[in-house]
């Protein structure tokens, strides 16, 4: 058979497929999400996530260095304080002696690793919301702006790296910016949760950082998961508005979006493989449904959908997939 043009001949050999490789993940494109916690010497098991961890901040060098060993340069802070000091207003979220704050100073004592702080209320309120309740329940966007701005300065303060808010108020990432700006702390960048879903794959997040809200859900603020040109158009909102890095999560479950926001923007664009995609993944693992390799394939299709930043609970584990591709 006389055939000019044979796709197989590049794939012969794993040099050759190397070579000629497409989509490549690096190590240094990765974020590592980690729970702080309050108390001493806790390295708590998250039930809901196999693997991962609530660790208290005396053990969170101990953490890091797990995450440095495997390549890893960046982390994503969660802070869960004491139930007891939640309020209305979600105040422990911009105290200077609050979870993160104290888990910053603690990291960058004894790392030079670089740390994003999440900023949201829903683990700092009473009632587990995102922003300031008003008398019928509905979250109050432009009160909650103003603590928004106060916490991502507090983290600036404590010595943050780079600030990520996750809540999903309209006009967030501009009142940040102002506030960061006002206080010089201008070389501090934004990454934007710009299209965040009202996802059930965020379940078993609820368990590792017990943010549930008490009452309702969190669909009058976080994207109705039909939609994609509204996920366009809040990740333009947030890219006018000051955003460094436009964020879409979940991940695995809305490809489609990413490649969509890539399109849009000359903004690096994040992923975020949230809690549920993770635990199925894991599961499906540890129960030898899947081959282990599954976890780098699908961390190569988010980066090939167009994401420039991946944050996983994977993270560490990808390290050594990269270096064996």
């Amino acid at each position: 058979m006389n055939l000019t043009d044979r796709p197989r001949r590049l794939r012969t050999s794993e040099d050759l497929r190397a070579l000629v490789r497409e989509t490549r993940l690096n190590v240094k494109e990765l974020i590592y999400p980690m729970f702080v916690t309050e108390g001493k010497d806790v390295k708590e098991p998250i039930s809901a996530m196999p693997g991962q961890f609530r660790w208290s901040v005396d053990r969170l060098s101990e953490a890091v260095k797990e995450v440095t060993d495997s390549g890893v340069r960046h982390i994503m802070l969660f802070g869960i304080p004491r139930k007891e000091e939640c309020d209305a207003v979600g105040s422990p979220a911009f105290a200077k002696d609050g979870i993160v704050q104290r888990a910053i100073a603690e990291i960058k004592e004894k790392s030079d690793v670089f740390i994003t702080t999440d900023v949201c209320l829903c683990e700092y309120t009473s009632h587990g919301h995102c922003g300031c309740l008003d008398e019928d329940g509905y979250v109050n966007n432009d009160k909650t702006l103003d603590i928004l701005a106060k916490t991502a300065l507090s983290h600036a303060e404590a010595g943050a790296d780079m600030v990520a808010p996750s809540d999903m108020m309209d006009g967030r990432v501009t009142a940040i910016r102002q506030t960061l700006d006002e206080n010089g702390f201008v070389r501090v960048p934004i990454m934007a949760y710009s299209a965040k879903y009202a996802s059930a794959y965020y379940g078993p997040f609820r368990e590792a950082a017990a943010s549930a809200p008490g009452k309702g859900d969190r669909k009058g603020y976080q994207m109705d998961y039909h939609n994609v040109r509204e996920a366009l158009h809040e990740a333009a909102l947030d890219d006018g508005e000051g955003a460094d890095i436009i964020m879409v999560k979940p991940a695995l479950a809305y490809l489609d979006v990413i490649a969509k926001v890539k399109e849009r923007t000359v903004k690096p664009i994040a992923a975020y493989c949230v809690s549920g995609e993770y635990t199925m993944l894991k599961n499906a693992v540890d129960a030898g449904l899947m081959r282990e390799d599954v976890i780098y394939e699908s961390h190569i299709a988010i980066k090939r959908a167009g994401a420039d930043v991946i944050l996983t609970y994977f993270a560490k584990d990808l390290g050594r997939f990269i270096e064996e591709a």
